[in-house]
């Protein structure tokens, strides 16, 4: 489960372009910062499935 961002940021060239914008941020900027989240949810998700 842990490996879902690994492979989501994996290969570059999929998320390296400017459009869609998302008020006003670029899409290369805000899809990496959406990472941050989901790897926060995936990790508490992770962590209590094993408490």
């Amino acid at each position: 489960m842990l490996l879902v961002p690994w492979i989501g940021l994996l290969y570059p060239p999929f998320y390296a372009r400017l459009q869609p914008e998302l008020w006003g941020i670029p899409f290369f900027i805000w899809y990496q910062f959406l990472w941050v989240f989901i790897t926060v949810a995936l990790t508490a998700l992770v962590y209590r499935m094993r408490a």
